[in-house]
């Protein structure tokens, strides 16, 4: 019994210890450190980053038309689908086109009327000039037949017009679209009255074998990008390809390129607008779609350090950098605001060939001397109390 009583507590006593120094390898792993005053240092270099920003944007189509009645009266027919894919010429609706053939008939009976009376009064012209001639008449007698003629032409040319006004009318019945597109919804269906004075259009057809996508940057960034100079025909072909983030959060198939700035700064919110063009070749994009412009950039001399050697005082980023005594001295950075989540990007603080902690920086004070090794060195001592705790050594384990 009192055996059994010992071995227990062996047992349990192994397991605590284990229990310990599983914490405190899982802890080295998250940024303390391995050995009483041995720290992992790396020697940073300033390099070049290929970077990215996002600015929310508003999909537009080349060309978004709405669509009015001309004419009043009721619909008849819808000749194509909410959403269907038109060319330019498509019938789209049909409007009740009774009264204007009627219209169009009562033209044409009164072109032939015209032409009748000018035929008429022609005749009537040429045997009173011939009576004028041989001095039978008096020159008022054939003036005024001359003028009556006149008179006969222009009602000819009035009814020609009114018949041309109603054919128009008449094919303005078939309402159809003035360009290639996507048509939009149909606020009026079959059975309803319009007119060319209605408050919503019958439909619109948005033109979108190429967007137009919308964003807005800073005056800031906008300098940067243009400060080299030039025409803005120039700025604008040297301005990267950008790419577009759908609504769900896929990144679309085709790059798009930024073709138009604005000329104005908006003084309300210090941005200006620009616009980029997509191929639309399958028609995944639609008029008023939102996304995202992903717009990419390269920073230059910037140094990448991981953010587990930086300490947060106050807003402010510190690293400590290694001095050629061992020493340690705390140093404020300044970073950008663009970060992957692992490192940071800094713009100032460092220089190329410092020496930096990059673990266990919580535990160091200023000026603190230290036994600097490497991260390979570091991985080598975790990788070794590993393995001794899984066998069992214990006594080598915390060595």
């Amino acid at each position: 019994m009192l055996k059994t009583t010992i071995t227990r507590l062996r047992q349990i006593a192994f397991f605590a210890v284990g229990g310990a120094l599983l914490t405190a390898c899982g802890n080295n792993q998250s940024g303390m450190k391995l050995g009483d005053n041995e720290f992992a240092v790396l020697a940073v270099h300033s390099t070049t980053s290929d970077q990215s920003t996002s600015y929310p944007a508003t999909i537009k189509g080349m060309q978004d038309i709405e669509i009015r009645p001309q004419v009043s009266g009721f619909i008849v027919k819808l000749c194509v689908d909410e959403g269907a894919t038109v060319r330019k010429g498509q019938a789209l609706f049909q409007i009740d086109p009774t009264q204007y053939v009627a219209v169009v008939g009562q033209a044409k009976a009164a072109v032939e009327m015209a032409n009748a009376n000018v035929a008429t009064l022609a005749l009537t012209e040429k045997n009173k000039k011939v009576l004028f001639d041989q001095k039978i008449i008096s020159e008022f007698e054939y003036q005024t037949a001359v003028n009556q003629l006149m008179s006969a032409k222009a009602s000819l040319a009035q009814a020609k017009a009114s018949l041309v006004s109603a054919n128009q009318n008449l094919s303005f019945c078939t309402v159809t679209s003035p360009s290639d597109g996507v048509v939009g919804t149909f606020p009026y269906r079959v059975g309803s009255l319009v007119s060319p004075s209605v408050a919503q259009p019958l439909t619109t057809v948005s033109e979108i074998n190429d967007v137009y996508v919308y964003f807005s940057m800073t005056e800031k960034e906008l300098l940067r990008l243009t400060k080299a100079g030039g025409t803005l025909k120039e700025q604008l072909e040297k301005m990267p390809a950008v790419r577009l983030q759908l609504s769900d959060g896929t990144t679309y198939q085709s790059d798009g390129k930024i073709d138009a700035v604005s000329g104005v700064i908006d003084q309300s919110t210090g941005s200006v607008s620009m616009r980029a063009v997509f191929p639309n070749d399958k028609n995944i994009l639609r008029s008023g779609g939102t996304g995202n412009i992903i717009f990419p950039y390269t920073m230059d001399g910037v140094i990448i350090i991981p953010q587990s050697s930086t300490v947060e005082i106050q807003d402010k980023k510190f690293v400590f950098v290694l001095q050629a005594d061992n020493s340690v001295k705390n140093t404020e950075i300044q970073i950008s605001n663009l970060d992957d989540g692992k490192n940071y990007l800094v713009t100032n603080g460092l220089q190329s060939g410092d020496k930096i902690v990059i673990e266990g920086v919580q535990n160091l004070r200023d000026g603190q001397v230290i036994e600097p090794i490497t991260p390979e060195q570091q991985k080598a001592k975790y990788d070794q109390a590993l393995k001794d705790q899984n066998e069992g050594n214990l006594k080598t384990a915390f060595n």
